[in-house]
C-alpha cells in the first residue's frame, strides 16, 4: 500500500466514525487550555483535570498567576509530574502574558514558544485547538502511532521529523482534527506495551499489524 493510500484510509475512517474529536483536557478559555497543556507534559490529562479546578479558582487569569509566587502555585499542582519546574513555568508564563501580551494568549507558534514551559508541541496544541491553525502537535502517542501504522518512516526519529511527514499528507483543514485522532487512538487502542490490534479498525492500513501477521505465519 502506498503512503498516500494509507493516509486516505485513516482519514476516511476517522471522518466517518469520529468526525469531531476534542481534547480531553477541561478548559473554558485559551488561558485555561494553555495552563492545562503545560501541566500535561509527561502527565495524564486525567490527573491534570483533577488539579485545575482549584488552580483556576485561585488563579482565574494571567494577572492572578503573575501576582503569585512559585511556592503558592506548587501547593495546587503538587500531584502532577515535575511540580517544581511546572510551578516556575506557570508563574513565568503568567507574568509574560501580562507584561508582553496584554494578558492574552498569543496565536502565533513562535510567540507561544517564548512562554516558559511552552515547547513546539504545546505551542502547536494551542494554535490548533484555540485558533484552528493547521499545526500538528507530536506527543508520544502521535509519534508511536505514526510509526506503527506507517504514516512516518522509522528514519523519522524526532517529533519534528514526524510532524513534517504528517503535514505533507494530511489536508490543512483536517490537521487540527487529525492531531486528536492520532492522540486518542494511541491513548486507547494503539497503546505502548500491548496494542489492541483485535479491536482496531485500522489494521488493514497498519504496517505493524502486517508485520505481526507475517511473524505468526512463519511461526
Amino acid at each position: 500500500m502506498r503512503k498516500k493510500e494509507r493516509f486516505q484510509g485513516l482519514i476516511d475512517y476517522f471522518t466517518t466514525y469520529f468526525p469531531e474529536p476534542e481534547t480531553e483536557l477541561h478548559y473554558r478559555n485559551p488561558y485555561e487550555l494553555l495552563i492545562s497543556v503545560i501541566l500535561s507534559a509527561q502527565c495524564t490529562d486525567k490527573r491534570v483535570n483533577l488539579v485545575t479546578p482549584a488552580l483556576f479558582e485561585r488563579f482565574p487569569g494571567p494577572e492572578a498567576l503573575a501576582a503569585s509566587d512559585v511556592e503558592e502555585v506548587f501547593t495546587y499542582i503538587r500531584s502532577v509530574s515535575y511540580p517544581n519546574n511546572k510551578s516556575k513555568h506557570l508563574v513565568g508564563t503568567g507574568r509574560m502574558l501580562v507584561a508582553e501580551f496584554n494578558s492574552e494568549v498569543p496565536g502565533k507558534v513562535d510567540e507561544l514558544q517564548r512562554l516558559p514551559g511552552v515547547g513546539r508541541k504545546t505551542a502547536n496544541v494551542i494554535a490548533s485547538v484555540i485558533f484552528n491553525q493547521p499545526t500538528m502537535a507530536v506527543d508520544t502517542h502521535v509519534f508511536r502511532v505514526s510509526h506503527r501504522i506507517g504514516l512516518a518512516p522509522l528514519t523519522a526519529t524526532t517529533p519534528l521529523a514526524v510532524e513534517k511527514h504528517l503535514m505533507a499528507y494530511i489536508p490543512k483543514d483536517l490537521v487540527p482534527k487529525a492531531h486528536h485522532w492520532l492522540i486518542l487512538h494511541g491513548r486507547y487502542v494503539c497503546i505502548a506495551r500491548s496494542p489492541k490490534c483485535s479491536e482496531c479498525a485500522l489494521t488493514p492500513l497498519c504496517k505493524y499489524y502486517e508485520k505481526i501477521q507475517k511473524i505468526k505465519i512463519k511461526g
